[in-house]
């Protein structure tokens, strides 16, 4: 493989700060600098500049359309493509794109998820560029990060919130520095890194699994006789075929100004991870957008097929998308870095303090921020974090909060060696805390790691709920601290009683265990243990308050995402019950009668040349197949029933609530007896690609 020069090659297809500064006038490049670092409003007079510069740039770059790149409520992205092209009059053309075009588009504001928003006649809705987000050139098109939202200005994408409640954590998080005597701060944006999780099949394979097709994951699959239980993937020796996926994606992303950090192998047979740097949270969802379609793209390219399902089999690990979350200053100070003395670093306490309060009174939030069908099969087990919200932050952090409790003199924790036994190492020390892999919300050491996104999840609507639940009690500390005498007892006052009153959401346990579960009952804390339950709570009268408190949702808003989850959790589940359905009526069951006659003729032909006692096999597998057929055929039927029922229910909690109940414990049952019969027939019969073809196939 040729060398590649990363440094020249990073955002070599973004219209970055470098694009920027060598192509706009000076004053034109300043001003829309400071709408993106300081998120001051922008001169829509420099938008003509920037879109001209903007095409000239993309137009080297060999893309002959322009597209206004919007996240809509699907989930994924969407985009429309005009041509730069304008004929003229002497029959030739030119290459134009104005201000206008920069600045605004329109697009089908019914055909999107609405939720109640839009009528079907209600047709129009517009694009509006979003110019703290770079643009950037992808198969032939300049592609501007834009915002999505009616005709009567209600938004219709996840961008837009992610917006709102970032400039509302900032403005909380200055108001609060303020206080404590920073005036050198100007802006607090938070900082993202989203881990991902993915599997990686034979294209082959894959193309012959009507469930990997329709449903991103096997509905039938009997256990291999190894699975994860060696240990012996996890960052093992990456495999030829995959190591020239991850080259050609990190060469992609780079490409893409996204900064591909970390790969290795994940814990599942055919499961990996690619984790990037830290960027701003708006920055981090578009970044990690374009990654989960570069990757797919890549492993195309290649001959295989991603999967970001977050449970593709049934016997090994789920995927996930840990959500690394910090606050960064415009100084360049990461607020949650407690130093070397954290217990003297009160500003630091202060913050933690904020989120631990967070957390525990949004637990609900954060719980349905997190809530899709695909994450119901993950979460609980196998390294994926349990239901129950709870926060680690360590016995050192701890024991340091306790003392301000008890009103007694913190000690700072002091850093110890580890001792490995061997005396040629060198000297390593230990941290302060441990790191928990059950826990969704572990502080870990300069930031908070939320683990219970799934694999397939835009980041933009978790993070939407930490930045606002996190502003809110900020903005509570500053009402308290601005009625204070003396601010310095006032913080510690507040960390004290803080820490008293939402104590119970901190856990440092094992987040698997059953004891846990019944503490945290005791605790008071919530175990809504799938989507159906969690998602109607979305518009609880506290969730809408604080949402329109600051306006990030309005009312309407909110009922329309609540709807559009639910609509969309009934429906993923619909289609894994019609994809069973037809894989059990054209190919289980007749690959099982075909087999069932193979076994009998075979009888025959032994009993007839060898006698009766010779066929004993054949006729005791062919009893053993009619029975799970039967079994099969009785399930099968059970379940079209139940789908006709849920399908006929008006779409809602109710309609969500049924398809759980019935429909994917309906799904469960059935995959027993396929199961059961995958492991009785011969390989070459079985009409499905198995696990030890799709696991083990690269």
């Amino acid at each position: 493989m040729e060398n590649i020069d990363i440094t020249k090659l990073f955002g070599s297809d973004v219209f970055g700060d470098e694009q920027m500064r060598e192509s706009l006038p000076k004053e034109t490049y300043i001003a829309l600098k400071q709408t993106i670092s300081e998120g001051k409003e922008l001169d829509a007079g420099i938008a003509g500049e920037v879109a001209s510069a903007m095409k000239d740039w993309a137009v080297k770059k060999g893309a002959t359309h322009f597209t206004h790149w919007f996240q809509p409520m699907t989930g994924i992205t969407a985009e429309k493509h005009d041509s730069f092209l304008v004929p003229t009059q002497s029959g030739k053309a030119i290459m134009e794109f104005s201000g206008k075009e920069l600045i605004k588009g329109e697009a089908d504001g019914s055909s999107f998820p609405s939720g109640g928003l839009r009528s079907m006649f209600e047709a129009r809705g517009y694009t509006a560029w979003d110019p703290t987000s770079y643009a950037f050139v992808k198969d032939g098109s300049l592609c501007i990060p834009t915002v999505f939202c009616s005709y009567g200005g209600e938004s219709l994408d996840k961008k837009t919130p992610l917006l709102r409640s970032v400039a509302v954590l900032s403005r909380s998080a200055l108001r609060l520095l303020k206080i404590l005597g920073d005036t050198e701060v100007t802006n607090v944006y938070p900082t993202v890194g989203a881990e991902q999780e993915y599997f990686l099949v034979d294209k082959d394979s894959f193309s012959n699994r009507l469930d990997l097709k329709f449903c991103g994951r096997t509905l039938f699959g009997a256990m291999p006789p190894k699975c994860q239980e060696m240990n012996d993937h996890y960052y093992g020796t990456i495999r030829p075929k995959v190591s020239e996926y991850m080259k050609a994606l990190d060469t992609a992303l780079w490409k893409m100004g996204i900064p591909s950090k970390t790969k290795h192998n994940e814990v599942a047979p055919a499961q990996h991870e690619l984790a990037p740097l830290f960027s701003g949270a708006n920055t981090a969802t578009d970044n990690n957008q374009i990654m989960m379609e570069i990757m797919k793209n890549v492993a195309e390219e290649k001959g295989l097929k991603c999967l970001l399902h977050e449970k593709p089999f049934n016997c090994a690990n789920g995927s996930g998308k840990h959500n690394n979350w910090s606050l960064q200053t415009s100084t360049g100070r990461n607020l949650f870095k407690p130093g070397k003395k954290a217990a003297e670093n009160t500003e630091f306490l202060l913050f933690l303090c904020a989120v631990i309060k967070a957390v525990d009174m949004h637990q609900d939030l954060l719980r349905i921020s997190v809530a899709t069908a695909g994450n119901d099969c993950r979460l609980g087990g196998n390294e994926a974090p349990p239901c129950v919200v709870s926060m680690f932050i360590g016995s050192d952090l701890e024991r340091i909060l306790k003392t301000y409790a008890d009103n007694e003199e913190a000690k700072n924790a002091e850093k110890t060696v580890l001792d490995t036994g061997a005396a040629v190492l060198p000297v390593i020390f230990k941290d302060t805390a441990d790191r928990n892999r059950t826990s969704p919300f572990a502080f870990t050491g300069n930031k908070f790691e939320f683990r219970m996104l799934g694999s397939s999840a835009s980041i933009a609507g978790a993070n939407t709920v930490i930045n606002t639940i996190v502003a809110d009690v900020l903005d509570e500390f500053c009402d308290y601290l601005d009625k204070c005498d003396d601010v310095n007892a006032g913080v510690k006052k507040l960390i004290s009683e803080t820490y008293k009153k939402h104590k119970r959401i901190i856990f440092n346990g094992d987040g698997y265990s059953k004891e846990w579960e019944k503490e945290a009952e005791r605790r008071g804390l919530i175990n809504w243990t799938n989507t159906a339950e969690a998602l109607p709570h979305y518009a609880d009268k506290k969730n809408i308050e604080l949402f329109e408190k600051y306006g990030i949702y309005s009312e309407a808003e909110i009922n329309s995402r609540l709807n559009i989850l639910l609509d969309l959790y009934s429906k993923t589940v619909h289609i894994e019950a019609e994809t069973a359905v037809l894989m059990v009526k054209r190919q289980i069951l007749p690959a099982i009668s075909g087999y069932q006659k193979e076994l009998a003729e075979t009888a025959m032909k032994k009993e007839a040349v060898i006698g009766k006692e010779s066929s004993a096999y054949e006729k005791k597998t062919a009893q053993k197949l009619s029975e799970l057929a039967e079994k099969i055929c009785a399930l099968t039927e059970e379940l079209e029933a139940d789908i006709k029922k849920c399908e006929a229910l008006p779409s809602g909690a109710k309609q969500a609530k049924q398809y759980r109940e019935k429909v994917v414990s309906g799904i469960d049952k059935l995959r027993l007896p396929v199961d059961s019969a995958e492991e009785i027939m011969p390989k070459d019969v079985w009409p499905l690609p198995d696990y030890t073809d799709l696991m083990f196939g690269i």
